[in-house]
């Protein structure tokens, strides 16, 4: 069965919930799908979606997941399960009492949970790369070649790439939901971190984290994140002519590698021919970023103080790359990281006042395309290097407490390149309503 599951697939019973779990485990039975999870719930997906089927039979109402496979990053709670960061550092957790919240809203909008999906051992890194459970390869890959699936959400975003699932839940605390999608030609969008709630899930940085999700489309990133902040998204259907957009040269288009540059191109051209204003703008405090991060940033001392303990009784079991970037947080001083949180709350005030007027801000989502596995894994230097490359344009969003959403660009015929539309805190309806504007445009566009 080569189809894509939908919801209006479901409601119109040409496939049932149970032909459609069936359909997901059977290609993450696939080799493709090697290393996208850490843990499968087969026996309860078939009942879930046997249990839908018989609700769907009988006249029930069906919420808007009913029926759709969806993937979890095992960073969150779920009933019955071990929650351990792909991590062989929690395989003593115990089972989750309970599901986290944004777990129980997918699981009472009707979705069918497959499994906890891989990630970057405890999310702390955008390139994917996990030595206890394996790496996903990205789909996009040629022939004889692995390249990284980007992270840290590596599993969920390969699960929704393959079809596997319908949507990934996953978090995003410097692009960990953006970067994996526009690398894998996804959506990806990271809501406003007060939205969705935190509650139940292994901790990066409580500062910065976001819990959110990895899609096929904008439409269906506007359902997922309906379900998940538990609110109903308020969008503007008007045309793209009448938006305005700034789009930041400061930063954000530094080294951009040609497909990239080309393919951004195509896609701020595409927006401008269908009446869209598009400004360039400085945006000087984004070069403020590398000195604001120098001490490691939120992540290093959030993340050493929930792990502190563990890594002292457990460090073995870690990835070594992400015990030296914990251990990081050890030397930061309770004066230092204060100092941090007022000079975040002034450079976001500042981005603020500079952005006014605007609906939304436009830029690459990666400086690059996605890598090849095996250099990264041979050489620490490389996989810091490229690690810090792909934080860094979707990690200003995190700072800002803004919001963002990564969907593909046309590309010619390369690997794919992702288009960030983003804004300060708040403004998801003004993002969302952009990126389905956005998508139109690029619909057909080569």
């Amino acid at each position: 069965m080569d189809i894509q599951i939908n919801p209006k697939i479901l409601a119109s019973g040409a496939v049932t919930a149970a032909d459609a779990t069936r359909l997901a485990l059977s290609r993450a039975d696939g080799p493709a799908a090697t290393h996208v999870f850490v843990r499968r719930f087969d026996r309860q997906s078939h009942a879930t979606a046997s249990a839908i089927d018989l609700a769907r039979s009988a006249g029930v109402p069906m919420p808007p997941l009913a029926g759709m496979p969806v993937t979890v990053k095992d960073l969150f709670d779920v009933a019955g399960h071990p929650t351990t960061g792909a991590s062989r550092a929690m395989d003593d957790a115990a089972p989750a009492a309970a599901d986290c919240p944004v777990v129980a809203r997918l699981r009472q909008a009707g979705a069918v949970l497959l499994g906890h999906s891989n990630l970057s051992e405890f999310a702390f890194s955008g390139v994917g790369i996990n030595p206890h459970h394996g790496t996903p390869v990205n789909p996009a890959s040629p022939p004889g070649e692995a390249l990284i699936p980007g992270g840290s959400t590596s599993g969920g975003a390969v699960s929704v790439a393959l079809g596997v699932a319908f949507a990934a839940l996953g978090s995003d605390t410097g692009g960990s939901i953006r970067i994996p999608a526009a690398l894998q030609g996804l959506v990806g969008f990271k809501n406003t971190q007060r939205l969705t709630p935190l509650d139940g899930s292994i901790p990066l940085s409580t500062t910065l984290d976001t819990a959110c999700a990895i899609t096929r489309s904008v439409g269906d990133a506007v359902l997922l994140h309906g379900v998940l902040s538990g609110r109903a998204p308020r969008l503007s259907p008007k045309p793209l002519a009448a938006f305005r957009f700034a789009m930041p040269r400061t930063l954000m288009l530094d080294g951009l590698e040609p497909a990239v540059a080309g393919a951004i191109d195509r896609a701020i051209d595409a927006i401008a021919r269908a009446g869209a204003h598009v400004v360039d703008i400085d945006l000087p405090p984004l070069a403020e970023l590398s000195s604001l991060m120098a001490q490691g940033g939120f992540a290093a001392p959030e993340s050493w103080a929930w792990h502190r303990r563990r890594l002292g009784e457990r460090e073995a079991l870690y990835d070594p790359r992400v015990a030296l970037r914990i251990r990081r947080g050890a030397a930061m001083s309770a004066a230092d990281y204060l100092d941090l949180h007022r000079a975040r709350a002034d450079w976001i005030a500042r981005i603020e006042r500079a952005v006014e007027g605007f609906d939304a801000l436009l830029s690459p989502t990666l400086p690059m395309v996605a890598p090849a596995i095996a250099p990264l894994l041979a050489s620490d230097e490389r996989f810091f290097a490229t690690n810090g490359l792909l934080l860094r344009n979707p990690s200003a969003v995190n700072m800002l407490d803004g919001c963002a959403l990564s969907l593909p660009c046309p590309i010619d015929g390369g690997l794919p390149v992702g288009l960030m539309v983003w804004g300060p805190a708040m403004s998801d309806d003004a993002v969302l309503s952009a990126s389905l504007a956005i998508e139109t445009a690029l619909a057909g566009v080569s």
